[in-house]
């Protein structure tokens, strides 16, 4: 019990996702029948349409979109700030840190991870792997789903009686950039609203929220 407390909010949200990736597959394996049916044609497998380019890019377009969003924003975290945020550090503390701040090097404490002691490259990965992985992530869903939209691209194409296209003139197509930027501009917006909302609007017991006393233009880091 005390691991599942522990580990509660992971545990929820990799429930969650599951629990919609799989009603994502049920109900896009309905519509599937549902068109192929409509045009005479037969109906796939349930596994055939779960591992078929037209469910990858679906899923794909989103998770890139995801990870594009966190890559971004914890980029800009170590440059920038909002006054009042929550999401932000205090103004004046713009940048990367010294080695004291971050507790890496000489100033490592002895619990710390190996490679935060370590010198050289490794303190350097280990230092920037957070991005390092939502950034791989992204370029990897990012990659998943130009090379699955190209393949439902086509054959959307060959039914029309039209020509197929490389995948270079698919990177450079409308359907690409408009499957793209449809789910961009959203995670932009969810998460400058989340720092902007955070400013002004509380939620008492949350991490993401300041203290509910703490005034609108100090950082919870202020605060403390």
């Amino acid at each position: 019990m005390r691991a599942i407390r522990d580990n509660g909010l992971s545990i929820l949200f990799g429930a969650l996702f599951l629990l919609a990736l799989c009603g994502q597959a049920i109900a896009g394996y309905a519509t599937e029948v549902q068109e192929v049916t409509r045009h005479g044609q037969q109906a796939p497998a349930f596994w055939a349409f779960v591992f078929s380019s037209d469910f990858l890019v679906d899923v794909a377009e989103n998770w890139q979109s995801e990870f594009l969003q966190f890559f971004l924003f914890i980029l800009a975290t170590v440059w920038l700030v909002q006054r009042g945020s929550p999401e932000s550090k205090k103004p004046g503390d713009e940048g990367p840190g010294n080695d004291a701040e971050q507790q890496i090097g000489a100033y490592a404490r002895a619990d710390a991870p190996a490679w935060a002691r370590a010198r050289g490259i490794r303190q350097t990965v280990f230092s920037n792997s957070l991005l390092l992985a939502m950034g791989t992530v992204f370029v990897l869903s990012w990659l998943a789903q130009s090379l699955a939209g190209v393949v439902v691209f086509n054959a959307e194409s060959a039914e029309h009686g039209e020509a197929a296209i490389s995948w270079l003139s698919y990177l450079g197509s409308s359907d690409f950039w408009n499957r793209t930027l449809q789910n961009w501009q959203s995670e932009f917006l969810a998460v400058g609203t989340m720092i902007a909302f955070s400013i002004f609007l509380r939620q008492r017991g949350s991490s993401e929220s300041k203290p509910v006393g703490t005034p609108h233009e100090r950082s919870a880091v202020e605060s403390e």
